[in-house]
């Protein structure tokens, strides 16, 4: 499927996606200038003020003393950044187990950093093989916090259907008898979880970031409330702290654990290690799941943008059944239930089910047309020809082809979650 000009889908929703990132990048650029601006120079004009107050009052007429003071401030302004003064020792132990912590994990703060021409050499090898295993294991973490979001969510998913299916049973037999015996008028396949696979039933991707949203901000405000008390931080600057280390931004204005002593510092730094890693995995996965619903938007425009008001790929789209009922009532009676997630057994219907923003997998999409692969991209590049006025072109049942979005961190959430169909490639 082509846009105008010959532009492809693919290539049209990263043009877009640049397009959109640079107007919100510009838009943050006024908000920051506004927001940050007058401090800046008010702080600056603090400075300057006490400066020279220092030199009338005390170095009047001596360029020398001048000089020395320049000195000075030069040279306390690199202690204090390179944490020499004031401050817990960077090269011990702990400190360089925090600095090797801060490049695998890729956060950076830059509070403490190699001087040597070794350890700036080291740091670059180091660096390279620490932040592939870092990254591995932040997509491992997603790939199960993922499957056990979307495993509870399939389980209250079946268990719903249980009671629907129960109450539907009963009501069309009105007929008193045991529980074992009622029992035995329910769906087999509610008593057998094999079929009842979690790859045919994809949960919605805007539960699934809910929940991991909250947890996310579970983890930072439990976090905010170790550091505020113990790094002498407002709550505020903890949780802000916990969100640019989480985010792996890591600007290096606040760091945690850099103050020369700590009540309990043993057990603070562990604790400390503890969220530093949870919050960058949780944070992880949040943003990656964020970006479908961001890749979702950007489909939506396109498919405005290429049609219009015209639903093209409706007509091809699955009503949507859940995998109990797949599965149940193509071996039993036809029976329909009425609510939002009903169960039709009629396969003839002209208007197509919605999906109330739920994900579909590719064997169900193909499960209820009962098509092939290679008939359905027939039939979508024919429509999309027949939109723009051309011809269609066969396509081959081995031909694969390999999309942009088919490996890293997307496809682990895509895999999940995200449809299949034309609108949502």
């Amino acid at each position: 499927m082509c846009l105008c000009g010959g532009l492809a889908e693919d290539n049209a929703r990263i043009i877009l996606l640049a397009v959109v990132l640079a107007a919100y990048m510009l838009a943050g650029a006024a908000l920051f200038q506004r927001l940050e601006s007058d401090l800046e120079i008010r702080q600056a004009t603090e400075f300057w003020r006490v400066y020279h107050a220092f030199r009338r009052h005390h170095l009047r007429g001596s360029p020398l003393a001048v000089q020395r003071l320049h000195e000075l401030l030069y040279a306390y302004g690199n202690a204090s950044a390179t944490g020499i003064i004031n401050k817990r020792r960077r090269w011990d132990f702990s400190g360089s187990f925090h600095f090797v912590g801060t490049i695998v994990s890729t956060i950076g703060y830059g509070s403490t950093a190699p001087q040597t021409t070794a350890g700036k050499a080291a740091v670059v090898l180091y660096g390279f093989f620490g932040c592939s295993g870092g990254i591995l294991f932040f997509n491992l973490f997603l790939e199960r916090i993922i499957t056990l979001l979307a495993w509870i969510l399939r389980s209250w998913h079946v268990r719903r259907l249980k009671r629907r299916l129960r109450r539907t049973t009963l009501t069309s037999r009105r007929i008193s008898k045991s529980s074992s015996t009622q029992r035995s008028f329910l769906p087999d396949i509610l008593d057998d979880d094999d079929h009842v696979d979690l790859d045919q039933w994809k949960p919605s991707v805007y539960w699934v970031m809910l929940y991991l949203s909250v947890t996310s901000c579970i983890v930072a405000c439990c976090a905010a409330a170790l550091y505020a008390p113990l790094e002498g931080w407002d709550y505020f600057d903890a949780l802000y702290f916990a969100f640019v280390s989480f985010t792996t931004i890591g600007f290096g204005d606040f760091v945690s654990t850099q103050k020369p002593s700590y009540p309990y510092v043993h057990w603070y730094r562990f604790t400390n290690f503890v969220f530093l890693v949870v919050g960058c995995c949780c944070i992880y996965s949040l943003l990656n799941v964020t970006s479908i619903v961001i890749k979702q938007g950007l489909n939506y425009v396109i498919h405005k943008l290429q049609y219009g008001n015209q639903d093209v790929a409706a007509p091809y789209l699955p009503r949507r059944q859940s995998s109990v009922s797949t599965v149940y009532y193509s071996k039993r009676r036809p029976t329909r239930l009425v609510g939002r997630d009903s169960i039709r057994a009629e396969d003839n219907s002209d208007t197509p089910r919605r999906m109330s923003g739920e994900m579909i997998s590719m064997k169900d999409f193909l499960s209820a047309n009962k098509v092939s692969l290679a008939v359905m991209q027939k039939q979508l590049y024919d429509a999309a020809q027949k939109q723009r006025g051309g011809g269609s072109l066969a396509v081959t049942p081995n031909h694969q082809v390999l999309k942009p979005g088919a490996v890293g961190p997307l496809a682990i959430a895509s895999e999940k979650f995200e449809s299949k169909s034309t609108i949502n490639r």
